[in-house]
């Protein structure tokens, strides 16, 4: 029997380390959540990704599982130079005063026996205790633990992931030419995920159950990853906010600094510039967890 999760909070506002200045050009957030960056496949967006740790600083990041895909690479190793860089970005970060959470998911569930320990600055932790500048606890898990397919039948998850990557290689050729005629990115497999009232069922059940959880433990809400699909709403009493990911969403989950959730997008950023980087870069006006009509 595996011993209780591993459990660590994060300090409070009061806690909080002293702010200093970001460096020029960078944009400054109390906490950055990033999910599902797939590192080791042919989808992982290095590129984009880089960027976005080079204009972002944050006091906390939290790295909410699937951040190296173990599954992809037992079945063909693909890591390349800027996967290191991506490696490489998030411990000088640590090293730079950035308290870095590692919360592994079902793809790098091998690195789940190590929690507890810090590697180069990086805390490995089953899940983490997130408390906002406003004082509002936020529970932080990758979610496939609130997955039936993962737990109870592996192989549909693993069958899953061998279609998900035949939908991204499909949907290169035609991103490209869309691109070619100045269209922004589609997403195949997305388009097809909320198309299908089962996959449609599934993610209105995870997120149910997810935000049930935090509720029960009392929690004023629960930031994930694991569905590759980014949004903040309110479920219940509770927020649910999912990271998204860096293989099709290119999203982030970020708090600013006086507290607010966000969803940044970084198609948006990238075509509006860093000089809208803030909360007008979510789909949606910038929404506070805890008291806002504007969480829905």
């Amino acid at each position: 029997m595996r011993d209780a999760p591993a459990t660590i909070a994060a300090p409070g506002p009061d806690e909080a380390p002293e702010a200093h200045p970001a460096d020029e050009g960078r944009v400054r957030f109390r906490a950055i959540f990033l999910s599902d960056l797939h590192l080791g496949t042919p989808g992982c967006q290095t590129r984009a990704l880089l960027e976005f740790l080079r204009l972002t600083d944050s006091d906390r990041l939290y790295l909410v599982g699937d951040i190296v895909d173990g599954w992809r690479l037992r079945r063909r190793w693909t890591w390349r130079q800027s996967h290191n860089d991506v490696v490489q970005k998030i411990l000088r970060k640590a090293r730079k005063g950035t308290q870095v959470w590692y919360i592994p998911g079902n793809h790098d569930e091998a690195a789940r026996p190590y929690t507890g320990l810090v590697f180069g600055g990086i805390r490995i932790v089953d899940e983490a205790v997130h408390v906002t500048a406003r004082g509002e606890r936020l529970l932080v898990t990758h979610g496939d633990l609130f997955d039936a397919i993962v737990r109870c039948a592996r192989w549909i998850a693993l069958l899953g992931d061998v279609l998900y990557a035949f939908l991204l290689k499909c949907n290169r050729p035609l991103d490209a030419a869309r691109r070619v005629l100045g269209m922004p990115h589609w997403s195949l497999s997305q388009f097809l995920k909320l198309r299908v009232k089962n996959a449609v069922s599934y993610i209105g059940a995870f997120e149910d159950a997810l935000s049930r959880h935090a509720r029960e433990r009392g929690f004023d809400g629960v930031v994930c990853g694991h569905i590759h699909h980014a949004e903040i709403r309110r479920i219940g009493d509770g927020v649910y906010a999912n990271a998204g990911d860096w293989v099709e969403s290119l999203t982030a989950i970020a708090e600013t600094i006086d507290g607010e959730l966000v969803v940044l997008r970084w198609r948006e950023i990238a075509v509006r510039g860093t000089h809208r980087f803030g909360a007008d870069t979510a789909s949606d006006p910038p929404r506070s967890i805890v008291g806002s009509a504007r969480v829905e």
